[in-house]
């Protein structure tokens, strides 16, 4: 990824673009629907906002330049502040993929319209394209239901139970060890797991919102 700064700097530019305004509408969904459902940790803690700055990891964006993957600041909360204590977590994890959703079908709606005439090498179709891409890849990656990804949260309000406690504490303190050795194990070996995922959305979505030709 860091190579198209010196081969192509303006996609370069324009991916990196797509990449922080897509990380700040999925960390900005989390704080609005926590702040929505009665927790105002977010809102305190300066999290309620679309600046970027706001939920940048600096060594996530590095390993997002540098290998092409990487993370935003988690969103807090407390989950005893919410309406539903329960199910709320569910909601605030799911904000997340909901708007990746939503940016990824208005990018490529955008595309589909104006893409055949602005053309491949216009800085717009590129970050329309780019956008869908990432907002798609996020959507993906983060329904997976392990921790710390927003899928984890769903099995962790069904076993909520205390004869389950033994089965969430192993959740979640394996959970993102178990998830790191994944994503080797399909890098070095090859697997395509997360790229097959990250496909199927790629397609449903292609369906609904069909890509111009000349991009395929």
């Amino acid at each position: 990824m860091f190579t198209l700064l010196f081969n192509e700097p303006l996609v370069f530019f324009t991916w990196v673009l797509a990449f922080l305004i897509a990380l700040s509408v999925h960390e900005f969904s989390h704080a609005l629907v926590g702040n929505l459902l009665g927790d105002s940790t977010a809102k305190r803690l300066g999290r309620l906002t679309l600046n970027p700055a706001a939920h940048i990891d600096w060594i996530g964006l590095i390993a997002v330049l540098l290998i092409g993957f990487g993370w935003g600041k988690p969103v807090p909360y407390n989950p005893y502040s919410l309406k539903w204590p329960k199910w709320g977590p569910v909601f605030i994890a799911f904000a997340g993929p909901v708007s990746n959703l939503i940016f990824a079908s208005v990018s490529l709606l955008l595309l589909s319209v104006f893409g055949p005439s602005l053309g491949f090498n216009n800085l717009l179709t590129i970050f329309l394209l780019v956008s869908s891409q990432l907002n798609v890849a996020l959507l993906a990656f983060n329904l997976i239901p392990l921790p710390p990804l927003d899928g984890s949260k769903v099995l962790l309000a069904i076993f909520d139970g205390p004869q389950y406690a033994a089965f969430r504490f192993k959740l979640e303190a394996q959970g993102p060890y178990f998830l790191l050795m994944l994503i080797f194990a399909d890098s070095f070996l090859h697997l395509g797991l997360f790229s097959g995922l990250i496909r199927l959305v790629w397609n449903l979505l292609g369906y609904v919102f069909p890509i111009p030709a000349f991009l395929l």
